[in-house]
């Protein structure tokens, strides 16, 4: 039965413990995190622009790659900027309805993430294992397709945790040891029975991350099968292109498998293995993509030196 807000609920703020109580500790995390910010915006902005710029990069892969870019800065931007200024804040407090907008808007775009790493991997699969129906398969159509089922799972799923959790009761506790408002130490503070709802969290996010990591390994699997009857140079291409979506796979996934599979218990390791998968995969993700990603690399160029000579015909 669902009971209106304003009646179950004494609490109208949290307090966030944050990453560290020390002082000095603050100070030091909030350059780190400030810095790893710009990164993440920066870098995937450029990617960004790049694919958007560049015709040659627009196919199926790029396409897919700057959904990402797109959602590494959207999830970043959920906990990072509240986080950065916390560290500097005597008082790390946020309201009832911004915890709510935080959890919405955190979960919403990291389950696009997972969704849209899934069909990444699709597309690979497609691109190595039926290069002759490549097109056919990933024609624009089914590329939107894709793209849209994407955003309205995790749009699906982020309404549902999100009513799950503050549907409950909350009567005076208000520390969240936490950064952010996420699932499980949110609801350690509902005065209410939360057996049940854990269990539907597990099965909403622990399963939807680890199904989603299973066919992952099940096409890389495939993938890496189907190479052995390639030429070498073929090999090393599709390898390159597989190990670094891999990498940026197991840096989201395993985190994200370890804190949501399992009943609503704490651990001191929690939050470090947070900022793996809120900072460090977003803020690596570009440099891992064009570092190792000769086409972006070569796209970025072209698209630099188009700016240098426009630049050079105005003056």
């Amino acid at each position: 039965m669902w009971v209106p807000m304003e009646v179950a609920n004494n609490v109208t703020e949290f307090i966030f413990l944050g990453l560290s109580q020390d002082p000095g500790t603050q100070l030091m995390f909030f350059a780190l995190f400030l810095f790893f910010y710009m990164v993440i915006m920066v870098g995937n902005l450029l990617i960004l622009l790049t694919v958007f710029s560049d015709h040659r990069l627009h196919t199926p892969m790029y396409f897919f790659l700057s959904n990402l870019s797109f959602v590494d800065i959207a999830y970043s931007s959920a906990t990072a900027p509240k986080m950065i200024a916390d560290f500097i804040s005597e008082k790390k407090t946020i309201s009832y309805w911004g915890c709510v907008t935080q959890m919405f808007t955190f979960h919403f775009f990291g389950c696009a993430e997972i969704f849209v790493l899934t069909v990444m991997a699709f597309d690979r699969y497609a691109a190595i294992c039926q290069p002759l129906r490549y097109t056919t398969i990933m024609s624009a159509n089914t590329c939107i397709l894709l793209a849209s089922l994407s955003w309205l799972g995790a749009l699906a799923h982020s309404f549902v945790q999100t009513l799950l959790t503050f549907q409950l009761p909350f009567c005076n506790a208000q520390v969240i040891d936490h950064y952010f408002c996420d699932v499980h130490p949110v609801l350690k503070l509902a005065c209410a029975d939360t057996t049940l709802v854990n269990m539907l969290v597990i099965a909403n996010s622990g399963l939807i991350s680890l199904g989603c990591f299973l066919i992952l390994l099940t096409s890389y699997t495939v993938i890496l099968f189907s190479l052995r009857k390639r030429s070498a140079e073929s090999r090393h291409k599709a390898l390159s292109t597989c190990g670094s979506h891999f990498t940026v796979v197991t840096l989201f996934f395993v985190p994200c498998i370890f804190i949501y599979l399992r009943p609503s218990t704490t651990f001191p390791l929690d939050k470090a293995v947070s900022v793996f998968y809120t900072t460090i995969t977003p803020m690596l993700n570009p440099l891992i993509y064009t570092l190792r990603n000769e086409d972006v690399k070569n796209a970025m160029k072209r698209v630099w030196v188009q700016k240098v000579l426009k630049e050079k015909q105005k003056g």
